[in-house]
């Protein structure tokens, strides 16, 4: 075996891998930030929502749960402009990953919610509060404090799917890494560079969420 490392010539690249890391971290912050609101407000209609309603959620999370994100990704890109609504490849994996957390997302807080001791809730109810009042203050923060592992680890599988993003040729860290590959035909180097830089941006995305829930979420210790 003959084969020479070269990683000079992915790193002769290096501005297009860090604006596609840039677009990967923009496009996986926003698609948590609105999943998590289209999570909260599902969870929220599945617990306390008409029949009609929680029918509907239960579709939509069984249909999303049950295939594949590509699939998913391939329909809002491909099917939708046969409906006449044409979106940009940023656009399309944008409400493509939205829509595959938040149907995840509705199911993990909806667990958070029913975790949630009825006694609370009445106690809320009889000192006053609005319904709204006391889902927000009584209902939310302690089911996203039991839920916020799994939360977060769903939101990082999030960040990694949108590696897929790039089969519609996305703006993100994948697609930078193939376009670079396809003109020097080094793709260990370009993949290797590219697996590590996934791993520090999990690594971010780990320390950010670990902040929220220490400035947010912990339970203050008692002395």
């Amino acid at each position: 075996m003959n084969y020479e490392f070269q990683f000079s010539a992915v790193f002769e690249s290096w501005d297009e891998l860090a604006y596609g890391a840039l677009n990967t971290l923009t496009l996986s912050a926003t698609a948590m930030a609105i999943g998590m609101v289209v999570a909260v407000l599902g969870a929220l209609g599945k617990t306390s929502g008409p029949a009609w309603l929680r029918n509907f959620i239960n579709a939509y999370i069984e249909l999303i749960r049950n295939t594949p994100f590509l699939i998913q990704l391939f329909m809002i890109f491909f099917g939708l402009p046969s409906a006449g609504i044409r979106l940009t490849p940023n656009t399309a994996a944008l409400l493509a990953l939205v829509v595959n957390a938040s149907a995840y997302g509705i199911e993990i807080i909806r667990a958070g919610i029913e975790s949630i001791q009825k006694g609370q809730i009445e106690a809320g109810k009889a000192l006053g509060l609005k319904p709204l009042q006391v889902f927000r203050l009584i209902v939310l923060k302690p089911a996203v404090q039991a839920v916020y592992p799994s939360l977060t680890s769903q939101f990082i599988l999030l960040m990694l799917n949108s590696s897929v993003c790039s089969t519609i040729a996305a703006s993100e860290l994948t697609a930078a890494a193939g376009d670079i590959q396809s003109r020097n035909f080094r793709s260990f180097e370009v993949y290797f560079v590219v697996t590590c830089m996934y791993f520090v941006l999990s690594l971010i995305f780990w320390g950010i969420f670990d902040l929220l829930e220490r400035k947010y979420l912990r339970q203050p210790k008692t002395r």
